[in-house]
């Protein structure tokens, strides 16, 4: 609970219930971590820290007018399952894409028991149509891909107003001189609240530069 407190103004209820709807996706966690490689072994141990608060901490970079929430390459559910809990009750919803059969299962395993407003797309992103997801006002990818081939696979579903929040490693600098070839896009970077080395990127205005 003390790593969840921080984010207690940006949930949809209670700190306690969302905690134990967190405990119940600990237990899955743990359940599918025996025969599917969901997280590193040596993160499990640390699950609230590592990745329920540091899934919650985009929450608080999103407006309350945010409904779509697009997450790629979503594997065992960060940032996108916690999110989900953190706003259950609410009309947000979330599409998660994740082409990994096992891993899809165990999220729509998650979704399921947990009863939470979420679609799991079992494909590529790269083969999947913006009209079957709708244009996201939020997209969320964490630990996916560098930004050059990332922002290849998010400008497909990006709308006017889209905003991308992604967590980055301390190599977001040259990640964001190498995408900003052959990308225009505006970023706001800020520290992880998590990860000492980490930072929260909001992109925005993603359009591929036009080649003279």
């Amino acid at each position: 609970m003390e790593a969840i407190a921080p984010y207690a103004p940006v949930l949809s209820r209670p700190a306690a219930a969302v905690g134990r709807d967190l405990e119940s996706y600990v237990k899955l966690l743990a359940k599918w971590q025996a025969v599917q490689n969901l997280v590193s072994r040596e993160t499990l141990a640390q699950v609230w820290t590592r990745h329920f608060a540091d899934s919650l901490q985009v929450l608080t970079l999103m407006n309350s007018a945010d409904r779509l929430c697009l997450d790629l390459g979503s594997g065992g559910g960060f940032p996108a399952l916690p999110m989900a809990i953190a706003s259950k009750g609410t009309d947000r919803r979330f599409v998660l894409i994740e082409p990994n059969a096992r891993k899809v299962s165990f999220l729509r395993t998650v979704a399921r028991e947990l009863d939470l407003n979420v679609t799991v797309i079992g494909r590529r992103s790269d083969e999947i149509d913006s009209r079957e997801t709708g244009i996201p006002d939020v997209i969320t990818s964490r630990a996916l891909a560098a930004m050059p081939l990332l922002c290849n696979w998010m400008a497909p579903f990006f709308g006017p107003q889209t905003r991308a929040i992604l967590h980055k490693g301390r190599e977001h600098v040259e990640e964001l001189t190498e995408s900003g070839a052959h990308w225009h896009h505006d970023v706001l970077v800020r520290s992880s609240d998590t990860d000492p080395g980490g930072v929260i990127l909001t992109v925005t205005n993603l359009r591929r530069k036009t080649t003279r």
